[in-house]
This record gives C-alpha cells, structure tokens and sequence, in this order.
C-alpha cells in the first residue's frame, strides 16, 4: 500500500470507498496495524486506559502523546498518524497552537480535538497554518464527567440538531476529518452525507465513511465484556496479523459494523 495522505482519505470520500482506523501506541504494533492494510492509525489517548490502567483518559499528558506519537511514526510503513490532543491541553487558541504543533513535530499528520463549535476558532487557526483536525463529536470522553458516564449520545432533538449544527460549522472552519463516536446511526449517516469530508465512526453505524477500534479491544484483550460497538477478531484468527487484516477487509467491503454493533 503506498503512503497514505489526507488527500487519499478525501479521494476516498469522493468515490465512496471506505477507509480502515485502528489505534496504536508503539512502533510495534504500529509496524503490524500499517502493513495490515489499515489506511490510518490513532494515538489515542485511550493509552491512559489501555497502557496505564486508568478508568478515564483524563490524566494523559501531552508529553505522554508527544513520546508515544513518536514511537508509532517510528513503526508506521505508510498510514496517516493522526493524534489526540489530550484533556486541557487545547483549552484556549494559544495551547491549542503550541501542542498541536508538538505533535505534528512528533511526526504526527494530523490532531484530534474533542468538542463542538467552541473549537471554530482553534480549528480554522490551525488549517491557516497548515495542521489538518480530525474533530470528534458525539460521546467525547474527555467530558465523561459532564455526560454523567459513558452514553450515547443525539438521542433527543436538542442533542441531535447540536450534533448537526457543530458539524457544519466545523467543517466551514477547516476541519480535515470529522469522528463520531456513540451516536444512533440514523444521526450519524445524516451526518455523513452533509459533510463534504471524510467522517469516522464508532458505534456510530455502517454508514460512515470509516470506522476506528481500539487495537485491545479488537484482540480481545483483556478478555472480558466490551462495549456494544467492538467485534473480537481473534476469535476465529490465527494471529493478530490476519485478525488486523479481517478487520480492515471487512470495513472497507461493509461487513462490519452491523446492527448488533449499532445504536438506535
């Protein structure tokens, strides 16, 4: 696969060819996940649940993104690196600058912001000066305290047309990516065809433009009960190559998610 670029990801849009993300938060797995066939890895700040033990990402730093960025681009072959901005760190325009421009030093393609039309501001000043926003709407983690938990969210009108309305105005300031995370699937393919960009989802239905796991998640690991929107792809793998692949394949021929994988 040759090197993908954020054009590749809009050329996809166009043509309505679907794109596969999953996270990462070493060279190693990073090495696996690209070669794999996945367009675009995220370095989530999900590590401070996956790698650190924590029951939230809150406590992640931006100097924890900075040096795991760095340990990905070092492993990566040929997807887009996109990376979180994590809590607080972009909570006024002049943060949002200065640490999404460690990362993209990092070697990062992209950043990722969490937030509404609050980040109009950010986001345009970002596109000026050349670093491309993933935005993520919906279930936000990094507001879990505000949503009272993990839950789905546009489920009520006023949640549904702010969803909708901070799409767009999004969009109109420059953000590259739009990600979607927990929201019925009647929202977000609504979403989907008002946006001329690229939008992720998880748990946010089939009819986006890509879906993203959590790497753990998709291996099962730990073993246990994991939100409605994961699929275990070891199950029937004979490693964690081949279950990467499946993954991947069975995005971009829409076999995943299903309705089981879904909200209403």
């Amino acid at each position: 696969m040759s090197k993908v670029t954020l054009n590749t990801l809009h050329a996809y849009k166009k043509t309505g060819e679907k794109f596969a993300v999953l996270t990462a938060y070493d060279s190693t797995f990073a090495n696996v996940i690209s070669k794999a066939g996945v367009e675009a890895i995220l370095v989530g700040d999900s590590l401070g649940m996956v790698l650190q033990g924590s029951d939230s990402t809150l406590a992640v730093s931006i100097d924890e993104m900075v040096y795991h960025t760095k340990c990905v681009v070092a492993g990566n072959t040929c997807a887009l690196i996109i990376a979180d901005l994590p809590f607080m760190s972009y909570a006024t325009v002049e943060q949002c600058m200065i640490n999404s421009a460690a990362l993209m030093r990092a070697g990062a393609n992209m950043v990722k912001l969490e937030g509404g039309d609050w980040l109009e501001q950010s986001v345009a000043m970002l596109n000026e000066r050349g670093i491309p926003t993933c935005v993520h709407l919906g279930l936000t983690p990094q507001a879990v305290n505000m949503f009272g938990g993990y839950k789905v969210q546009g489920r009520d009108d006023n949640s549904r047309d702010k969803l909708l309305n901070d799409a767009q105005v999004l969009e109109q300031a420059g953000a590259s990516v739009l990600l979607l995370e927990c929201v019925p699937s009647e929202l977000a393919k609504k979403i989907t065809e008002a946006a001329s960009i690229p939008v992720i989802g998880i748990g946010a239905g089939a009819d986006t433009d890509a879906q993203v796991l959590v790497l753990q998640d998709i291996l099962n690991i730990p073993e246990g009960k994991k939100a409605r929107f994961v699929k275990n792809y070891m199950l029937e793998a004979e490693d964690i190559p081949s279950a990467i692949r499946t993954y991947a394949e069975e995005v971009k021929n829409g076999s995943f998610p299903t309705s089981e994988h879904c909200f209403t």
